[in-house]
Order: structure tokens, then C-alpha cells, then sequence
């Protein structure tokens, strides 16, 4: 063999192996999308913790351990075996398998000075002293709803629609007999708006529950169907739209000692929302933010939890557009007559000190910015610890303040999103230990999976418990950035997320989706990880598309001014900032102008159909999910906020219906429904589809029967897929 081939031989066989390594994998709709079967895999590791009193526990799967502060070492301190073979034993050896525990990770430990497990599982609840190794308490459990009070023991649950509590003894006490479809006892009212998320609500010391009754027998039924019987069959859903007759909310308050229930004396509570409920420290009194039904009067009123008497109203707040309460007060941990007040009075949400008279004491937090957040306080250092936007409208960060003076101390590191863990409630207040001198900190940045890290108050140094590894280190991922562009209004900055195709050109031009949501309680971009880019544009980039992303006024976190400007108008200044960024893309050298679409899904659905048919020499194609087409067949309490009543509001809900529009469709357009959605109802996409048939226009349709508003499991795979071939077959 000729030796100059020889040694090209040897070379290439070196540079194989290597060529061979750098391959990068490519990714599927399993990987990215939540339906799908490797998406656990694709998503950064986690860790589960939780506090006892001021010791940290780590959560497994079959073991939990506790974490010296200091060394941060763990010891093992209970397993799934201990806690089985201690079951076996309290049954007399006969402990049935479903009384089995397989899993610990959501494991609490409810009581600071005693050495208590709290577990459960579809069939029981619980206690669990892991140094005598025994189990101490058990109660049956598996209920659909249910709420549990750590200091009675009691749950409140409830069956076939009526609502009980079971006492820590395991006797059953019924508090309603009429329930129904109709008449709803102890479960979320007001569709789920105004931070509202249960029904039930236990008193400090575990023997008062205040519970929510809902009558809905006044409110029209929307007509659901199943398709899943012989015969399809109606299942009707009580929907009450904007401008109709709403449904009619009472608390009750249910005594566990005297096995009496009385009701709170509110007055009629048609057309009222009754929100935020909250007991005094003493568990005496029951404090409720009612909102008059146009959303623009909050009183703050305080019950006789005993007689269900008013005492009075001892604090109001008024706006001329919306007031919207999300948050219930919070009492001092030391002082039970000062409390914590959320307001967005000054333009921003802060804190405010009051006394139980409603006199405002001092306005802890300021500033041109918003608590996401009241975390929880720390006695010892007078302080509370606050999540909020103060460094950065597209960040989450922690910060201590003092109460005394307002004086803010950054908690963590100033970038990314932090306290990424949330309850049921939206909040955080588990990160924080029971004395709030430390607190486990889940948080993530752009270039950052996942952190976490253990802070003490007044020490700089934080310990870090835990870093993900890149669960895409294989993959061949796309480029992903952020940055901000003008307004319609050309003074107000908007932040944009931009997705490249993967292995970019810029010497290229790229078909390019513009993804929208648009509307209130929500941020497309924040600066966590990939800027909170969702797996779909990732599996678009790798197709050749450019993905964008901007938050228009009108979505959260940027203050009343930034939300209210679409006020009565909905759509319309988020159209105007969306056209900003296609003014922004078209700028761009590697933008192909001719070959632009857009997709959102709800309020996104809504705002695509807006685009395309305001705009229709600008977009090609679109894809609109569960769209709301007209603002009048949208529910009451979130319609009527942000667009008030048909009846008031005639012109803005004209001038915002999409029905007028049917006749300006020119691009490809494929709406996609859930056939049971119960949020934005297909009454909306059916009727647009009608006015298109009556206009001549021809968008595509396609529905997933006995689906809810969004797919579930892994026909949500199959839904981006189709999604996502509708660009192929039109944009490319």
C-alpha cells in the first residue's frame, strides 16, 4: 500500500470515531412535548424537599433524610419498609395492600416537636413517628376533595356532592344533604377566579371549618355532550356569560365541637364574590374581600365566626376600571392585630401594614415594581421574606425585608427565576422553614436547568443541595435569546423570546411562527430556563422554523397601567404591540416576510384569529386553539372584568368580536377545539366557522372528542403533531 494513503487511511479512521461522537441526536415530539413517553427524561432532575419545623428533609421516592445546615450531610431518618413493616404490625399483621406505601416523596411533617411523618395514598392517611418506629394515627383518605387540619386531625371531603367531616377518631359528621350539580357545598366558586382554588377552609386551631355553598340552579346550562355512550347523551355544564344571570354564593362556618353549622350574615349575595377567606389567629373571626359584581369596589369585612353576625367593613378600596383580590390577608406571626394587606392601589402590588381596625400603618414595599409573593415573616429578625420583579420585570428573585423600615435584602443570586416550587394555592410559603430563618431556594436561568440551594437569613454564603445535569447535552438544541423592542405606544418596553432554527444560517431566510398568548395572569417570557421556552418551538426550530415570542401589554406582572390599557377593549392594543414585532422581524435579514405564521391556544387562539384576519396580507398560516371569538359567550367574573357587560359595553364588544371578521380570511387557518371544553365553550369556533361558510372563506377545522380545553396525556402529542404539519403543508 502507497504510504501517503496509508497514513490517509489512519486518518480518517482517527477522525471516525470522533465525527461519530460529535453526532448530536435530533429530537421527537415524545421528548418535548409533556404527552409524550420520554418527556420526563427530557425535562431537568428535581428534588423534593420539605421542612420539619427548622430541619430540612430530603424526600426519595422510598426514604426521607434530614440535612445538617451546615455540612449539608444527610442521615436517613424513615423508608418505605420501616413504614410498611410498622403498618403490618399495627393491623395485627393483616395491613391490606392498598394500606401500602410505595412512595414518599410528598411525605410532610406537619408538627415541629414531635418526630411525625404525615403520608398518604388513594386509601389512607398517616402519622408516622419514625424514631419509635410505629404508626400513631390512621384515617381513611382517597377522597376526590379533601382538606386536612394538622392541629384537629379532622378532614373536611366530599361525597356524591355533599360535604363532610371526618374527625380525628374516624366518625363522619354530614354538613349538607341537598348537594347536587346545582347546590355546591365545599368546593372553588366564582370559576376559580380571584385566587380562589378550594371550598373549604379550616380555623387555626382545627375545630371551625368555613366552607363555600354555591347555588347555580339560576344559571343557564351549557349543552355539553358524551359521545362515549350508545347514544350520545347530554351533560350539561352551568356556564354563566357575561351580561346573564350568575350563580349565588354563601360561607358557612361548621363548629367540630358542637356539631353545628351557621352561615355568615352577608346580606343577599346576588351578584357579590365573596374571596380571599381568612381566620383571625384566634380562630374568633372570619375576614372576606367582597367584590361588587362589576369588580371595582373590594370591602374587606370581618365575621363572629360563633354567630355568623357582620361586625363591619373595615376597609375599602375602589377603581374605575378593576380591582381584582388574589390574595387573602396575613396576620403577624407575633401580633395578632397588625396584618398584612396585598394591594395594587399605588399601580404595582405591594404590602401594607394594618391593624385589625383597618387603619393602614405604613406601606412596607415600593417601587415600580411587584410582589409575586409574600413568602412568610422570621420573628427573630422582625422581617418577610418576599418574592418579587424588583430586579428585572422577566425575573422571579427572593428578598428579605424589614417591616420596620422597608429595608430589602436580595436573597438569592439577582438572576434567573427563583422559588420555583408551588402549592396547590400558586404560592410559596413551604420554601420557607418554620421560624423563616432558612429556606430551600428551586430556581433556574436561561442557561441554568435547575439550583438548588439552602439560604439562611443574614449569612451570605448559600448551600447548594443540588445541580441538574443539561438534559439535552445530546441533543442538537437551537439557539435561544431574549430581548426587548417599543410598544405601539413607542415608550414602553415589551420583552420578546426569539427561537433560531437549529444550525442557523443567517446568510439564510426562515419561515417564521409567531407564538401568542396575549392576554391577562400570564408571561410567555421569563428567565428561567431557555427564557420558559416550551418544547414545541424547539421541535419547530428543528424543522427550519424561527420561533417569537412577545408579551404585549396587557399580560401580568408589569403593574395596572401595563394590564389595564385593554381595558373594555380586549385584543386590540395586544394586536397593535404584536404588529411591533412582526415590524421587528421583518428587519431581520434571515426573516422571510413572505412566509409568516401564528399560533396560541386560548387567549392565544383568540389573538391568532385576531391577527390573521385584522392582518391577513401578513400571516400565511395559523393555527388557533380553543379560540374565544366573541367576548359574550365567555363566563361572567373574568368577561365582565376585563370587557364589562354587552349591555355596557356594546361597542367594545363589536369592535372585538370576530364574527365581523369571517370575511377577511385569506390565509391557511386550522382551529382546533376541544369537544367538552368547558372553559371557552365551541359555541365560539362553531359560529365563526358558520359566519366563514355565510362569507365564503375556508378555514380548516379539526376537534378531539371528550376533550376538556386542553388535550391530556398524550393525545397532546398528537395535537402538535398536527399542529405542527399544518405549518409543513402551508408555510414551507
Amino acid at each position: 500500500m502507497n504510504k501517503y494513503f496509508f497514513h490517509i487511511l489512519l486518518t480518517l479512521l482517527a477522525i471516525l470515531p470522533i465525527s461519530t461522537m460529535a453526532q448530536k441526536k435530533t429530537f421527537s415530539l415524545e421528548d418535548l412535548n409533556y404527552g409524550g413517553i420520554n418527556y420526563r427524561s427530557m425535562t431537568p432532575e428535581n428534588q423534593t424537599y420539605a421542612w420539619w419545623g427548622d430541619v430540612l428533609i430530603h424526600n426519595t421516592r422510598n426514604t426521607c433524610h434530614s440535612i445538617d445546615p451546615k455540612t449539608l450531610e444527610e442521615t436517613q431518618i424513615l423508608s418505605s419498609d420501616d413504614v410498611n413493616k410498622a403498618l403490618k404490625e399495627n393491623a395485627g399483621g393483616t395491613a391490606a395492600m392498598n394500606e401500602t406505601f410505595g412512595y414518599l416523596g410528598s411525605a410532610s411533617f406537619p408538627y415541629p416537636d414531635q418526630p411525625l411523618a404525615l403520608l398518604e395514598n388513594a386509601s389512607i392517611r398517616v402519622l408516622y413517628d419514625w424514631k419509635d418506629k410505629k404508626v400513631v394515627w390512621k384515617q381513611k383518605a382517597g377522597y376526590d376533595i379533601s382538606d386536612w387540619s394538622p392541629a384537629s386531625r379532622a378532614q373536611a371531603f366530599v361525597d356524591e356532592n355533599n360535604l363532610f367531616v371526618m374527625d380525628a377518631e374516624g366518625k363522619k359528621h354530614q354538613l349538607s344533604s341537598d348537594g347536587s350539580r346545582e347546590i355546591v357545598y365545599g368546593q372553588s366558586v366564582h370559576r376559580d377566579e380571584f385566587g380562589i382554588y378550594k371550598g373549604t377552609f379550616w380555623s387555626p386551631d382545627g375545630k371551625r371549618l368555613a366552607f363555600y355553598r354555591m347555588d347555580q340552579s339560576m344559571v343557564s346550562d351549557y349543552p355539553q355532550v358524551n359521545l362515549s355512550t350508545r347514544v350520545a347523551t347530554e351533560e350539561p355544564d352551568k356556564y354563566p356569560m357575561a351580561g346573564e344571570t350568575s350563580h349565588k354564593v354563601t360561607v358557612g362556618v361548621y363548629d367540630l365541637v358542637s356539631d353545628k353549622t351557621i352561615y355568615l350574615k352577608a346580606g343577599d349575595p346576588t351578584d357579590r364574590y365573596f374571596t380571599n377567606i381568612q381566620w383571625s389567629p384566634d380562630a374568633k373571626r372570619i375576614y372576606i374581600q367582597e367584590l361588587n359584581r362589576d369588580q371595582t369596589d373590594i370591602e374587606l369585612t370581618v365575621y363572629d365566626a360563633v354567630t355568623g353576625n357582620k361586625e363591619g367593613v373595615i376597609y375599602r378600596e375602589h377603581n374605575d376600571k378593576y380591582a381584582e383580590p388574589l390574595t387573602p390577608i396575613t396576620f403577624l406571626p407575633w401580633d395578632d392585630q397588625k396584618f398584612i394587606l396585598q394591594s395594587q392601589k399605588d399601580g404595582y402590588n405591594h404590602l401594607y401594614l394594618m391593624d385589625t381596625k383597618g387603619k393602614e400603618l405604613k406601606q412596607i414595599t415600593k417601587g415600580p415594581w411587584v410582589v409575586l409573593d409574600l413568602i412568610g415573616f422570621c420573628k427573630k429578625r422582625g422581617s418577610l421574606i418576599i418574592l418579587s420583579t424588583e430586579a428585572n420585570p422577566i425575573q422571579n428573585n427572593l428578598y428579605e425585608v424589614k417591616i420596620a423600615n422597608g429595608k430589602r435584602t436580595l436573597l438569592d443570586n439577582g438572576k434567573g427565576c427563583h422559588a420555583s416550587i408551588y402549592q396547590p394555592d400558586g404560592k410559596h410559603s413551604s420554601i420557607l422553614s418554620a421560624s423563616g430563618t432558612m429556606l430551600f431556594d428551586n430556581y433556574s436561568e436561561p442557561d441554568v436547568p435547575r439550583n438548588i440551594e439552602l439560604i439562611t437569613l443574614g449569612q451570605d454564603k448559600r448551600g447548594r443541595l443540588f445541580t441538574a445535569n443539561d438534559p439535552w447535552k445530546d441533543y442538537d438544541a437551537p439557539e435561544f435569546s431574549c430581548g426587548t423592542i417599543k410598544a405601539a405606544d413607542g415608550v414602553t418596553d415589551l420583552y420578546y423570546r426569539m427561537v433560531k432554527p437549529t444550525n442557523f444560517d443567517p446568510a439564510k431566510k426562515y419561515p417564521t411562527v409567531i407564538y401568542v398568548y396575549g392576554g391577562p395572569h400570564a408571561r410567555n417570557v421569563e428567565a428561567d430556563w431557555h427564557y420558559s421556552s416550551r418544547g414545541w418551538e424547539t421541535y419547530m426550530a428543528q424543522k427550519g422554523y424561527l420561533l417569537f415570542i412577545l408579551d404585549n401589554r396587557g399580560s401580568c406582572d408589569r403593574g395596572l397601567e401595563f394590564e389595564q390599557t385593554t381595558f373594555r377593549q380586549l385584543g386590540q392594543v395586544e394586536m397593535a404591540d404584536q404588529m411591533k414585532g412582526v415590524e421587528f422581524l421583518k428587519q431581520l435579514p434571515y426573516v422571510d416576510a413572505d412566509r409568516m405564521g401564528v399560533h396560541g391556544w386560548s387567549y392565544g387562539g383568540f389573538m391568532t384569529i385576531s391577527l390573521m384576519t385584522n392582518h391577513p396580507d401578513v400571516f400565511k398560516v395559523g393555527v388557533a386553539g380553543g379560540p374565544v371569538i366573541d367576548w359574550q359567550w365567555y363566563e361572567v367574573m373574568y368577561g365582565e372584568r376585563y370587557m364589562d357587560t354587552p349591555q355596557t359595553n356594546p361597542e367594545g364588544y363589536k369592535k372585538t368580536s370576530l364574527l365581523r371578521q369571517a370575511g377577511n380570511l385569506k390565509g391557511h387557518l386550522q382551529i382546533i377545539q376541544g369537544l367538552n371544553d368547558k372553559t371557552v365553550v365551541p359555541q365560539h369556533c362553531l359560529r365563526f366557522i358558520d359566519e366563514c361558510i355565510k362569507a365564503g372563506t375556508q378555514p380548516d377545522f379539526f376537534v378531539y372528542p371528550g376533550e376538556p380545553h386542553n388535550m391530556r396525556g398524550h393525545k397532546s402529542v398528537h395535537l402538535h403533531e398536527r399542529i405542527t404539519q399544518y405549518f409543513e403543508d402551508h408555510l414551507k
